[in-house]
């Protein structure tokens, strides 16, 4: 028997603190087949935003056959049972309506934005390619994928400047055993190595309705809708269900200094920090320390390396936040004539004086409103990458709750400068991070060799 829970939420402004609460009611529906269904009314246009999460992401899989997650993402739009190579696509447009697909480390999210006329269809697509996708799939479509997802690969890791930082540095913050030490995109050895039966098998084990979670956002009537979903996807089968990631704690125990020499004109310094995972303590206050650092033209970093001393082409920082675990960074850009040791000296200066003294609260309320627009912005929006249906779904995989806006907004409302000072003294160690530069071929010179004074 199918479960139903409705939750609603009364849009309420507090006297006292003139914050307005947000509200997002939802419905969510749990098929026999376990295929959890969320459901949001938003009649302010006349579309439907229908976005699929699946709990797989390149943290599921396997030293040795890396890159499964997301090449699924591609071959996804390969042709099911009912629906022909390249009418996925066709059908959707013919309708008015467009899709996109993305991966990570925690999830892999698929979308249609339609028009509300044409909710049907977007269902029986996503439906047909959960329960029949392998029915159409074969060798040839395969290796043609992968193919392609090796070329994704030279393009946006291997041949392009910088483009191997990011592997580099994850390989070096986690261990070999940990989800997070591959890249999302995968190894070209492992897609390589990858069989026919390998990924079908990836597939029946993580492409099954438990282990997904639908949102349906926009003008929809919530009854109807809910009859089409038990209508097309009702009929496909559970499968196995699947235990926890069972990942090693990350840690560092030591600064890693590694030099990369590449393609490029101008050397880049990477500095970076294993830090908490997402929603749990830190996570907001490293976010915002990112802003402090970086955000605008008046941010510590931005106008100390760019503008006073003119040593650097560019300057950013983020928390790249996670399941299991976030790490955050810092990446400046040398101007020409100059080397990686004068930023790092730099940067290193900001930080002590980040974890030295306060920062005042009219500098952290700037960056807590800037998040704070930013938030609200997404809210404006149904579909797509970042609006209320894919916020609803992200919300629901990482804690349960599809309504976590308030809760999510209220970790930036409630910090105090010093939460930031101290966040900075608990993670960004001297002794625990990971120092990359990526130089010009031939001019290992530049790189930072150096701890940066105080």
């Amino acid at each position: 028997m199918k479960r139903i829970f409705i939750v609603m939420f009364l849009c309420v402004v507090t006297a006292g603190a003139q914050e307005l609460r947000l509200s997002v009611p939802y419905s969510r529906t749990v098929l026999p087949n376990g295929l959890q269904v969320i459901l949001h009314e938003d009649h302010s246009t006349p579309t439907v935003s229908v976005n699929m999460y699946y709990n797989v992401g390149s943290g599921r899989e396997k030293p040795g056959r890396t890159g499964f997650a997301h090449l699924f993402e591609h071959l996804m739009f390969m042709g099911s049972k009912n629906v022909p190579v390249g009418k996925f696509d066709e059908w959707l447009e013919a309708a008015g309506g467009d899709n996109n697909g993305s991966t990570n480390e925690d999830r892999t999210n698929y979308y249609e934005n339609v028009p509300s006329n044409a909710v049907e269809l977007a269902l029986f697509l996503d439906s047909d390619r959960m329960g029949h996708l392998v029915d159409a799939m074969s060798p040839e479509k395969v290796d043609a994928q992968r193919d392609v997802v090796k070329n994704e690969r030279r393009q946006s890791y291997e041949n392009r400047p910088y483009g191997m930082a990011s592997i580099v540095l994850s390989e070096n913050l986690y261990s070999a055993s940990h989800p997070y030490h591959w890249p999302t995109i995968g190894s070209m050895a492992d897609l390589s190595a990858a069989s026919f039966d390998d990924v079908v098998e990836f597939f029946r084990q993580y492409y099954v309705p438990n282990n997904a979670s639908l949102v349906i956002a926009g003008d929809i009537d919530p009854e109807k809708v809910r009859t089409l979903v038990e209508k097309w996807f009702g009929g496909i089968p559970a499968g196995k269900r699947l235990p926890p990631i069972d990942a090693p704690t990350p840690f560092l125990l030591e600064e890693k200094r590694l030099v990369i020499e590449d393609k490029v004109q101008l050397p880049q310094l990477t500095m970076a920090w294993l830090t908490p995972a997402i929603f749990t303590p830190g996570d907001a206050e490293l976010d915002v320390l990112s802003s402090i650092l970086t955000g605008g033209k008046n941010s510590r970093l931005y106008k100390r390396l760019v503008y006073e001393l003119q040593i650097a082409q560019d300057v950013s920082a983020v928390q790249s936040s996670r399941g299991l675990s976030s790490d955050f960074s810092i990446t400046a850009t040398a101007r020409s004539g100059h080397t990686l040791t004068e930023l790092e000296t730099a940067i290193q200066q900001e930080l002590h004086r980040i974890k030295t003294e306060t920062p005042a609260a009219r500098e952290l309320q700037r960056a807590v409103n800037q998040y704070e627009a930013s938030f609200l912005s997404r809210l404006e929006r149904v579909g797509g990458f970042g609006g209320k249906a894919d916020l609803l779904n992200n919300y629901f995989l990482r804690t349960g709750n599809p309504d976590f806006f308030n809760e999510d907004l209220s970790r930036y409302r409630s910090l105090d400068p010093k939460d930031i000072s101290t966040v900075a003294q608990t993670y960004l160690r001297d002794d625990a991070r990971v120092v990359l530069s990526v130089v010009p071929e031939g001019k290992t010179e530049l790189a930072a060799e150096k701890k940066g004074g105080k």
